[in-house]
């Protein structure tokens, strides 16, 4: 088996990947073997087993029914009260399955993921949730290579083919958005997008451009302004936007913690939300419902999303195959005080 290391014994490291091409089978199939799982054929178990011994194939050494002994849950980074409830969703479910939860930032910093795939090496780790980041191709051969189950959570850029991804209905969350102010008499509508390279922004920029559409409104490129779902560009995005000529009477920001941002800039603007400038948010965090005003928002299930990947992940390291590798859980419009018709101009 090519690629396989020496382990200092004379034997070869081989992977659960490697023993399943060898064996004719799939890698969930090999996993069940090494699990002690009862639901694989006497003939097929018989040839795992026998291809495991050959190459000296190491279990990892687990307490008796702990199979997943250890998550790891990856963020770009920390600094958003989402991450809080993604953590929370995923906490609850590892608890309850007895499995520790190790929380990371990478950052974008060189050299950092590289620095975290060493970690999980040494430690073992059973799984892997990665949210709103993607690792570089060689880790993620690595992962697929050590056969460590990988989910991803709103995944930067094309999903890999062989790791379930777990969402929300970004795009009807951003036409129900805008189809709200448009039912409410607006007609100039503003955006504050997300980062382009999330494909939850560009859903949500996607949904909104439909509603417009569909509404027979032209979309406006002036009324489009770069975001990156934190609060402070949530205020430069509207300052922009309410230094246009025609500035607009309505702003759907792509986040909770930007249509913040955006309500402080109107503040110091001396304009009222949402009697001169209705604001929309996105995510529905907890303390939204006590914004001044509250926040009319999209609701998108954070703690709901962490909990399906941590069901899915687990399911993977049992040796599960999983049916659909993309999962979109529903968004919903909480309307709150933050919206109103126009004003008269």
């Amino acid at each position: 088996m090519g690629g396989n290391k020496d382990q200092g014994d004379g034997r070869r490291k081989v992977t659960i990947t490697a023993i399943a091409r060898e064996a004719g089978v799939s890698v969930p199939t090999v996993s069940r073997v090494v699990n002690g799982r009862s639901d694989v054929a006497p003939d097929t178990r018989a040839r795992v087993e026998e291809l495991l011994r050959s190459y000296g194939y190491r279990r990892r050494t687990v307490a008796p029914g702990d199979r997943a002994a250890l998550l790891d849950l990856v963020f770009n980074d920390l600094d958003s009260p989402w991450a809080v409830e993604i953590i929370r969703g995923v906490e609850e479910v590892a608890h309850a399955a007895g499995v520790g939860t190790v929380v990371s930032a990478i950052h974008d910093r060189a050299g950092a993921a590289r620095q975290w795939m060493k970690n999980l090496r040494a430690r073992a780790s059973d799984g892997v949730i990665l949210v709103t980041s993607a690792l570089e191709p060689v880790l993620h051969k690595e992962l697929h290579r050590l056969g460590v189950p990988l989910v991803v959570i709103d995944p930067a850029g094309s999903p890999a083919l062989d790791a379930p991804t777990i969402g929300a209905t970004n795009w009807a969350g951003g036409m129900a958005a805008t189809e709200h102010l448009l039912e409410l008499g607006h007609r100039r509508i503003g955006l504050i997008a997300g980062p382009p390279r999330l494909l939850c922004s560009r859903a949500r920029l996607d949904g909104y451009r439909a509603a417009l559409e569909s509404a027979g409104i032209p979309v406006e490129d002036e009324l489009i302004a770069p975001g990156d779902f934190y609060h402070e560009s949530g205020f430069t995005g509207c300052e922009t936007l309410m230094a246009l000529a025609e500035p607009p009477t309505a702003v759907f920001a792509a986040s909770d913690q930007m249509a913040l941002g955006a309500i402080e800039a109107l503040r110091r603007k001396g304009l009222r939300v949402p009697q001169d400038v209705s604001v929309v948010g996105f995510d529905d965090l907890p303390e939204m419902r006590w914004a001044a005003p509250p926040l009319t928002t999209v609701r998108q299930p954070l703690a709901d999303m962490g909990k399906m990947a941590a069901r899915t992940v687990l399911r993977q390291a049992q040796g599960d195959e999983i049916d659909s590798p993309r999962l979109e859980l529903a968004t919903e419009l909480i309307v709150r005080a933050s919206t109103a018709p126009p004003a008269a101009r």
